[in-house]
């Protein structure tokens, strides 16, 4: 209710507005003296029009020195004040032929003078351009008079005050309406919407598309309301002589506008109609590319020295080559590509991008030389610099881990094309990896002997492969120790640290049955006892000896 208030009391404000122009003289303000052609400052020099409350009488013709904007505006000046002087008879017009001009009389006083020049405007002689004028003008007076008399402003008034309670009861009825539409599509459509939405196990947000729908309503309320008010606001200006030439610029104000996006559309329609096309061959063209090297990624197409795994990332980088192209063909087409606004816009994208996306373009290139470079695949186990772990994903910009600690590690491509890659899945399944690990042994026992005990350690590990076969390797002889290392196989890298840990317990349970002292590099004397645990002695509290 408060709405509709507001409304009608700025229909009725609005419609006092010509009342308060009525005492102002019909040439006073800042607006600018009608009837200026707007072909251009050299044009505005040449013709102007004459008008009088938004009427053309006549057109006339200026010089520099004498502007055709300024005699237009001085004999308007002239006719109100004639039209204003109740003494004046409009009808006594009369001209007078000087030379190579018509003066134009009227009861005596003189209104303006016309040359051959004025009359090459209509293309006619003088004598029917004055002729025609005289006519006009009387008439342009007459209804001047008419139009500013008390019966006239009367009636112009109670048209106003009828057109503004139409307007004001319509203002009311339009909102009823869309209130009552709006109730009756909540009852009836809204519950549809819902069904819809649990129809779609929820892929289809109801509140959504209410939201949408009522915006609908509100923007087609919001328009007829507009209508109104400017239709009422055309019809009141119209009415009074003041205002009248005001009337026809509240629909220019929209109109003009609309029509120049219009024209500028329908100029735009070639170029529109050409990026129209280029869209659907572009289109074609990524899926035709897309289905070439998905083939090749299955194997029913295969290239000499082309890795299977490198289709799917060679079509993306194909993909993003053919979709640059196609912007730089349809850059001049899109329509107002050629302005400087555009220009400036697209500079400062470019700036923007160019600066902010340095690391982001590094990761993306070496995500992409990642590929080609071949050092893993999703799920080899791997060590990037100083992690290890599993390939979890390997993404555009980054390659995720998965650490033997069950931690997800985020490494950006960059970084991973600057480290040092060690894979341990490449060669598992064919040779197998070779775990190794290192004891120390004094001199006083033999090295068959060590041998022979870190290889049997190795058999009883689960994990590691009898074929090939485990070996020894004498790596240091130092001062007082030989480094012995054991290499065995083993096919199933997951589980390397299990069995890194099996290996250690094994060969401890080897050398304390044996009662071989597994020394530390560096030692000053051998102990009074060998430094060894009995098997008595293997299961001190709190560990329990296996079940057997």
């Amino acid at each position: 209710m408060r709405k509709h208030l507001l409304t009608l009391c700025t229909l009725l404000g609005l419609s006092c507005l010509p009342l308060f122009a009525g005492t102002a003289r019909a040439d006073a303000g800042a607006a600018p003296t009608p009837g200026a052609e707007t072909l251009g400052s050299a044009q505005a020099v040449l013709v102007s029009e004459v008008q009088l409350d938004g009427e053309t009488l006549f057109r006339v013709r200026g010089v520099s020195a004498l502007p055709a904007t300024e005699r237009a505006r001085q004999i308007r000046e002239r006719l109100i004040e004639l039209a204003d002087d109740p003494l004046i008879d409009a009808s006594a017009v009369t001209t007078e032929v000087q030379g190579d001009r018509v003066r134009i009389y009227i009861d005596g006083e003189m209104v303006t003078g016309l040359v051959q020049a004025d009359a090459e405007i209509e293309q006619v002689p003088l004598a029917v351009l004055a002729e025609a004028t005289t006519a006009r003008l009387t008439q342009a007076i007459e209804a001047y008079r008419e139009a500013r008399s008390s019966r006239s402003l009367l009636r112009s008034t109670g048209i106003l005050l009828g057109i503004s309670l139409f307007a004001a009861l319509l203002v009311f009825a339009v909102s009823a309406l869309f209130a009552w539409l709006n109730r009756l599509i909540e009852r009836v459509v809204k519950r549809r919407i819902e069904h819809i939405e649990r129809a779609s196990h929820r892929v289809i947000d109801a509140a959504q598309l209410w939201s949408w729908l009522g915006g609908l309503l509100r923007g087609v309320r919001a328009l007829t309301l507009i209508a109104i008010v400017l239709t009422w606001l055309n019809s009141a200006l119209g009415l009074y002589p003041w205002t009248r030439p005001f009337a026809a610029s509240i629909f220019q104000l929209i109109l003009n506008p609309l029509q120049k996006m219009g024209n500028g559309f329908v100029a735009s329609v070639p170029d529109l109609v050409f990026l129209v096309i280029l869209f659907f061959v572009v289109r074609f063209v990524l899926q035709a590319t897309r289905t070439f090297f998905e083939r090749i990624d299955r194997g029913w197409i295969r290239l000499n020295s082309f890795d299977r795994d490198w289709a799917l990332p060679t079509y993306r980088i194909v993909r993003i080559l053919i979709i640059a192209f196609a912007l730089v063909v349809a850059y001049p087409y899109i329509p107002g590509s050629d302005s400087e606004a555009f220009k400036g816009v697209s500079i400062f994208l470019g700036v923007v991008f160019s600066i902010g996306s340095s690391s982001f373009v590094a990761n993306m290139l070496a995500g992409y030389s990642l590929t080609y470079r071949g050092a893993f695949r999703e799920g080899d186990r791997v060590r990037i610099g100083e992690y290890t772990g599993e390939v979890v994903a390997v993404r555009a910009l980054s390659t995720t881990l998965r650490s033997l600690k069950n931690e997800e590690i985020n490494i950006s491509n960059s970084e991973v094309l600057s480290s040092a890659v060690v894979n341990y899945s490449t060669y598992e399944k064919q040779q197998g990896l070779v775990l190794h690990t290192d004891v120390g042994i004094g001199f006083d026992t033999p090295w068959r002997q060590v041998e022979a005990m870190l290889k049997m350690a190795a058999s009883r590990t689960a994990g590691l492969e009898s074929d090939p076969e485990p070996f020894v390797l004498q790596t240091v002889i130092g001062d007082f120790a030989v480094t012995y290392q054991l290499n065995a196989y083993c096919r199933d890298v997951s589980q390397l640290m299990r069995v890194y840990s099996l290996l250690h317990a094994n060969i401890q349970d080897v050398f304390n049955e044996y009662g071989v002292q597994i020394m530390s590099p560096n030692y000053e004397s051998d102990p009074a006892a060998p430094k060894v645990v009995p098997p008595e002695d293997w299961y001190p509290a709190p560990a329990t000896p296996p079940q057997r």
